[in-house]
């Protein structure tokens, strides 16, 4: 999913290690694409990362079915989001209901399916599109997140596209846990990550507690997408993100009499300076302005090198929105 027009702000991420709090993130309202709302929870105005996690959008549930035939026509539902680009990130597709078509400037196709792992890692430059298709199922409820590359391998891994339809879990007492990326409780999800990285969907059933061990140099946050919990002095509710820094052995998380379903994420803190402009993520204002022309030029010239054309989409490639005023300067990764 992309940062759209709606969105083109300035972020800048610098990283710096958090120890043990209870801070509670609340979402803000965002267009996607020309129908999609999204509730954003990072980049947040007092929090802009967890470990090398770097945006989270959380959509849905929508119902599907009030849409009309022609995407074009006002009241449209479902995802419609144009070809593209990423540099310097991995996106990471999670669904709880519905389904979405992926298309990519490395040849890929595939559908989003709900318990599915979808990641796609740009290097230094992928071009991808996102549609729900007219078939879909009546409900769309998902999680699109970024994660920031570190330099060492941001230009120099190759683009690519990686699904995973069979996860590992744990069923704990009370309590299902899918890894989605990284290792928790000692089980380990084969989606590739380059900093020590953590995303995990849980699910505990009404009233119900789970202690969950943690890695003490991680530092994690819980994302509610149905029901809600308490979490040391936190009860986030549907659409709310704590975030619990780092230094901690382990975490409770007791869920409410209605039970709970929420995404784990965590990881190292993350310590490079980043650029954060659009869908773009760069160490400098000359990466964003190289990005964002080399887009533009692929646009005119039906793709280039850096961003090849994503085959199989009939239509137009979503333009970059323009560049502002200012150099884009680095900010705090936290107020």
């Amino acid at each position: 999913m992309s940062d759209l027009e709606k969105d083109p702000a300035e972020v800048v991420c610098t990283g710096s290690e958090q120890g043990p709090v209870f801070e509670l993130l609340e979402p803000r309202e965002v267009v996607l694409g020309r129908s999609t709302k999204v509730r954003r929870l990072l980049p947040n105005k007092d929090r802009r990362m967890v470990g090398a996690w770097c945006f989270v959008d959380h959509y849905g549930p929508d119902d599907l079915t009030q849409r009309v035939d022609s995407y074009d026509a006002p009241g449209e539902r479902g995802m419609l989001v144009p070809p593209h680009p990423h540099t310097s990130l991995q996106t990471v597709s999670w669904l709880f209901e519905g389904e979405i078509e992926h298309r990519d400037s490395v040849g890929s196709h595939a559908f989003v399916r709900p318990g599915e792992l979808n990641i796609m890692t740009a290097g230094n430059g992928i071009a991808h599109s996102e549609v729900s298709t007219p078939d879909a199922p009546p409900r769309l409820h998902g999680a699109q997140l970024w994660v920031a590359l570190p330099d060492s391998v941001r230009t120099t891994t190759p683009p690519a596209f990686n699904a995973y339809a069979d996860l590992p879990e744990l069923d704990l007492d009370g309590a299902r846990v899918v890894v989605m990326i990284g290792t928790v409780a000692g089980v380990t999800s084969p989606a590739p990550a380059y900093t020590p990285l953590v995303g995990a969907d849980l699910t505990i059933q009404p009233g119900r507690s789970l202690t969950l061990p943690l890695t003490p140099s991680n530092e994690y946050a819980v994302l509610v997408v149905d029901g809600s919990l308490s979490v040391g002095d936190l009860t986030p509710a549907f659409g709310e993100l704590a975030y619990l820094g780092a230094g901690r052995e382990s975490i409770d998380l007791v869920a409410s009499d209605n039970g709970v379903r929420c995404l784990l994420l965590g990881g190292e803190p993350f310590t490079e300076e980043l650029v954060m402009w659009w869908n773009f993520i760069g160490r400098s204002h000359e990466d964003i302005v190289e990005a964002r022309d080399s887009w533009q030029s692929a646009i005119a010239a039906a793709g280039n090198d850096r961003f090849p054309l994503v085959p199989g989409y009939e239509g137009e490639p979503l333009p970059a929105p323009p560049l502002p005023g200012t150099t884009l300067k680095p900010r705090p990764r936290s107020r």
